[in-house]
């Protein structure tokens, strides 16, 4: 049993509810309103990117976003300050990749595992609304993620009546895409579906050149790898929603959702190896070709009953989220240094992952000012990995399985949490305090070895947001909260992927959990149509998790997953939006941020640092009613890695629509113009040096048509609209 609950935490957890039962006394002689009121919040308006502040996040509206018509979640996220996402679909946050990504404040099976990224590249970017970003999140939310949570909201407003659109593209590389969305509002009922069709290209490279001494003749080799891979993928996806108000009291609320992945995925390897005098020694080639289906379904169900009180609520939520994979993979194996026979060899994988979720969120206003929140919260995860592997004889068929290629690997976790927070504002002041204590228990077992290995633990996370209105155009802020970051399943699975040779992987069975302490404070100004913001952070991370390199000779190398001892960082983030001139607005933001690790755990002495600069800038231009043009430009700055760097990132993506009429507009958009999508990392150890870079060939372009219908009126009907992220 491993538990955190340190004498300072217990202060503070006293002092907390000593705080809320104070409050509690305090609000019996204040009337009640007729309803809560809404966070104090600023709201930069215009035909920029919107951002609307509160007191426990920045929520980013990016239905006028023209790369939303026609991209990803990719797309979008990148648009979004201090936001980053590599060329595999890796999302970072202030440069820290311990980001927890939910779905209308609930996980997804889709951003968990190998698959993660993948996914995000194909999830549309049309069925989004809006983007919260919370870097110190409230206790209502699960506590992991060191750097924050970003919670994707899906589009469900809708008009009165019958109301829908229908929207067409083409793309280069054999791209396009169909989709129809519609809705159906009366009354107390509202309905909605979705359907959309998408067939993607991907082209990704991927090179690596490592030097280390032969194990057996002490020489200097250098192996080199190249790999030209092509997927085309199917993404049919369906999504309906549905909710009714039985009266001004209760409401049920339910939704479906299916997405269907997959297609050809091919590539060619090619693998040389050359001695210190540049003699080639050993050169070989490899053909793949193959399929990689994957079935992804949500459903959730909520019910929301309006209490005795003015603004006292009871939230219920059950949630099912799924993902069934499978994938495989026929080889052809030549070698011509030295001579051999073409040998054919398989592999094939099975993924499942299934995420269940219960919980309910009671709030209770005390006075015209002050609120309590509680909550409990109940997550189980199953997760199984099974791999086979053999050779093939070219003339019977038969395949011979190899045991070193077979895996089947198990795992089990369950969270229970309880949380509570207390939200007030004295003057100008307005503060939200809160606590979550979660009980976590894991079973891992690599069912093919014999080997298992289980973990329990309990621990606090306080969380605590301030904010003081200097002024009627400025804010300071001051946020911390305590975080943990649990490994992903297949992080814990020892065996050997051999998919990408000679760049094996592997899991950890003894990997544990980060624990991240988050301080911030920051500065709002807006006026005359200028927004500027300022935030100075500071992270310290314990048992960060990170992937480790070493060479095991013959070419290959293995990269594993370890915890350091320290992994610390720090910035300063900024913002500034407005108009350069009346027709061309602008929105620039960046980091500039320094990180340390600690890497004496694997034999490299002495602190490593780094300072960068991660820089965002988009303008759009408006030249008429009908036409505007947007132009966004990304720097993600070389970043540390505990045996070397990951070089920078640079991107440029343009946009433009036109109106044709009210109903009916063009779109047409390029993504990462000049193919900057470059993972590059770089390592040096002891016992070898290796370069490596994975490049997706990014440049894609969209035509197409976007077609309106049915009511355009607001909706007037009261709404319920509670955060039951817990």
């Amino acid at each position: 049993m491993h538990s955190t609950l340190s004498s300072s935490w217990g202060r503070g957890l006293w002092a907390f509810l000593a705080l809320v039962t104070s409050a509690a006394a305090a609000g019996d002689d204040l009337p009640l309103p007729p309803s809560t009121p809404p966070v104090q919040t600023i709201v930069v308006e215009g035909k920029k990117l919107e951002v609307e502040n509160r007191l426990d996040r920045k929520i980013y509206s990016v239905a006028s976003d023209v790369q939303s018509t026609f991209g990803t979640l990719s797309d979008i996220l990148n648009v979004i300050p201090s936001v980053d996402v590599d060329a595999d679909g890796g999302v970072s946050l202030r440069g820290d990749s311990k980001v927890l990504i939910l779905i209308d404040g609930k996980p997804s099976t889709q951003f968990s595992g190998a698959a993660a990224g993948e996914n995000l590249q194909s999830i549309p970017a049309a069925d989004i609304e809006r983007i919260e970003m919370l870097t110190n999140p409230p206790a209502q939310f699960k506590a992991d993620g060191a750097a924050g949570v970003i919670n994707i909201i899906t589009r469900k407003k809708h008009p009165e009546g019958v109301a829908g659109s229908v929207q067409g593209s083409l793309g280069s590389g054999g791209r396009s895409i169909v989709g129809a969305d519609g809705s159906y509002q009366t009354g107390p009922l509202t309905v909605s579906a979705t359907a959309g069709y998408r067939h993607e290209y991907r082209h990704r490279a991927i090179e690596s050149d490592l030097t280390a001494p032969d194990p057996v003749a002490g020489q200097l080799i250098t192996n080199r790898s190249s790999t030209d891979e092509r997927i085309r993928r199917e993404v049919p996806t369906l999504g309906f929603s549905a909710q009714y108000a039985f009266n001004q009291r209760q409401m049920i609320s339910g939704s479906v959702s299916w997405a269907n992945r997959g297609g050809l995925r091919t590539y060619t390897e090619l693998n040389d190896a050359t001695d210190s005098s540049g003699a080639l020694i050993n050169s070989a080639q490899r053909f793949s070709s193959g399929h990689d289906p994957e079935i992804d379904r949500d459903a959730k169900l909520g019910f929301t009953q309006i209490l005795g009180q003015p603004g006292e609520t009871l939230d219920f939520s059950l949630h099912r989220s799924t993902s069934n994979q499978h994938e495989h993979y026929d080889y052809i194996n030549d070698s011509s240094v030295p001579p051999a026979a073409t040998h054919y060899s398989n592999l094939s994988f099975q993924e499942n992952t299934g995420i269940s979720e219960f919980g309910f969120d009671f709030s209770l206003p005390l006075s015209r000012t002050r609120t309590v929140r509680l909550g409990y919260a109940f997550e189980r995860t199953d997760y199984r990995f099974t791999n086979t592997g053999g050779t093939v004889d070219p003339v019977t068929g038969d395949q011979l399985v190899d045991p070193g290629l077979s895996n089947d690997f198990k795992f089990l976790r369950q969270i229970n949490a309880i949380y509570g927070s207390f939200q007030a504002s004295i003057g100008a002041w307005s503060y939200l305090a809160g606590l979550r204590m979660e009980l976590t228990h894991s079973d891992a077992q690599q069912l093919t070895d014999g080997v298992a290995h289980s973990n329990t633990y309990f621990d606090p996370f306080p969380s605590l947001h301030v904010d003081r209105a200097l002024s009627d155009q400025s804010t300071l802020s001051v946020g911390a909260s305590r975080r943990i970051t649990r490994p992903d399943f297949d992080n814990f699975n020892p065996y050997v992927d051999h998919e990408y040779t000679p760049n094996l992987r592997a899991g950890n069975p003894v990997l544990r959990p980060q624990f991240t302490q988050s301080y911030e404070i920051g500065y709002g100004y807006e006026s005359r149509g200028l927004a500027l913001e300022l935030t100075g952070y500071y992270r310290r991370n314990t048992d960060s998790v990170t992937d480790v390199t070493e060479y095991i000779g013959n070419g290959f190398s293995l990269t594993t997953k370890t915890n350091l001892p320290k992994n610390d960082s720090a910035g300063l983030e900024f913002s500034s939006s407005g108009h350069i001139v009346p027709k061309l607005g602008y929105s620039l933001s960046g980091n500039l941020f320094h990180s340390q690790i600690d890497s004496s755990a694997l034999g490299i002495a002495g602190l490593q640092s780094t300072t960068g600069l991660n820089v965002k800038l988009k303008l759009e231009y408006h030249p008429t009613s009908e036409n505007s043009g947007q132009v966004t430009v990304t720097r993600t700055d070389k970043r540390l890695t505990p045996q070397g760097y990951v070089g920078a990132i640079d991107i440029v993506n343009i946009g433009y629509k036109h109106q044709l009429k009210p109903n009916l507009a063009a779109i047409a958009t390029v993504s990462d113009v000049f193919n900057g999508q470059r993972y590059r990392r770089y390592a040096s150890t002891p016992t070898f040096a290796q370069s490596y870079q994975r490049q997706v060939h990014g440049r894609v372009l969209y035509v197409g048509l976007v077609y309106s219908f049915g009511s355009v009126k607001k909706d007037k009907q009261a709404t319920f609209e509670y955060d039951q992220s817990n």
